[in-house]
């Protein structure tokens, strides 16, 4: 029987690619896409693949909540993260969330179709990259993180907003953004707002702008 899929990615072009390659691979077979995180869940629920191969970062739900979702359902797909980011702030929570692989968009297609049939065994699959982060993150001494408030506030911060403006933008005090800020300066080993930014950036905490 052939491993039944369904592709979730909001580029049709990447979608499109990835339809014809499985196509006209032996022992695949593609039941659905999806262009965002619902979308991607709605499918699984309905068709029921064996894979659903995840992009992360999409319009509307993106990856990880969708992955969230269909774990809290008690879902059989396994997913197999397929994305180009491989910071600590995507890898982390893609695999906790219950992702069963993550994989790199640069990998070739030999690595994907094995990855795709090992995840369909639930086996762990990891990308040479994705498996050195985690092995490193493992070894490292564990440090408090941050909290999810601490991270939009240094992530608003990082765009240029002030103390004021931050406040605004979530509806807090001023008062109140900078204990935020003083916490995450404690939890980062810095003593600056810069630092702070720098840091988070360099521990993968925070996303780079654009796509």
């Amino acid at each position: 029987m052939p491993i039944t899929m369904v592709i979730a990615d909001d580029h049709p072009i990447v979608r499109d690619g990835l339809r014809g390659m499985f196509t006209t691979e032996a022992g695949f077979e593609v039941l659905g896409e999806a262009a965002d995180g619902a979308e991607a869940v709605r499918l699984a629920k309905r068709l029921r693949p064996d894979v659903v191969l995840m992009d992360l970062r999409m319009p509307g739900t993106d990856g990880v909540t969708a992955i969230t979702e269909l774990a809290g359902l008690g879902n059989p797909a396994r997913v197999l993260v397929l994305t180009t980011y491989d910071t600590d702030a995507d890898v982390l929570p893609a695999i906790e969330a219950g992702a069963t692989g993550y994989l790199l968009k640069d990998s070739p297609r030999t690595e994907l179709f094995r990855a795709v049939r090992a995840a369909a065994r639930g086996e762990a699959v990891l990308s040479p990259a994705v498996a050195s982060k985690v092995m490193s993150r493992l070894r490292s001494p564990a440090k408090e993180p941050l909290s999810r408030r601490e991270l939009e506030v240094l992530d608003l911060v990082a765009a240029g907003s002030t103390n004021k403006e931050t406040a605004r933008k979530l509806f807090i005090s001023e008062a109140t953004v900078k204990t935020h800020l003083l916490h995450a300066y404690a939890k980062l080993g810095v003593n600056d707002r810069a630092a702070a930014v720098a840091a988070a950036y360099e521990r993968g905490l925070l996303r780079q702008s654009g796509r």
